[in-house]
């Protein structure tokens, strides 16, 4: 799901493109999602800007930026963090935010990323929060320095 497609990419970052899609796809009320890095770069993104082209229209989110999505996800992030460690809360592990024309989601990847998803108002949150945690059970362990690295380069369009 990016810029250039799956041209080129180690089969790591094709499977990790490939889980986003699945999320997308398999989870009624999915907006948009993005996986942003430690540091608030955009890794992966369902994007159309930046996914290879598809025969299965998606709504889009409003604005459907996945570069405002992964600010908004890093801000989110960096505030739960923050608040987390006032509060002597450890870890944080997912925050939601509950609009009324949507919901966010953000879920902590063990490497520090996060993963980030907006849905429509009327998703079941205990789906979308599923999805979510096999994602980020499936692609923690793949998101190395490396692929980080790839991923970035390929949503900016670099080879």
């Amino acid at each position: 799901m990016t810029a250039t497609g799956t041209f080129g990419l180690s089969s790591e970052a094709r499977n990790l493109q490939w889980l986003l899609g699945n999320l997308v796809e398999e989870v009624p009320g999915v907006r948009s999602v993005a996986v942003v890095s430690s540091d608030g770069l955009l890794l992966l993104s369902s994007d159309p800007a930046h996914a290879a082209p598809t025969d299965t229209p998606r709504p889009r989110s409003p604005r459907g930026s996945s570069a405002d999505l992964a600010t908004i996800v890093s801000g989110i992030g960096s505030l739960t963090i923050g608040a987390s460690q006032l509060m002597d809360g450890g870890a944080v592990k997912q925050s939601m935010v509950a609009m009324e024309d949507g919901s966010l989601f953000v879920m902590s990847v063990s490497d520090g990323s996060l993963l980030g998803v907006h849905a429509a108002p009327d998703c079941d949150m205990s789906v979308v929060a599923y999805h979510m945690a096999l994602f980020v059970g499936r692609a923690g362990h793949v998101l190395t320095p490396e692929v980080r690295s790839e991923l970035r380069k390929s949503v900016e369009g670099v080879r």
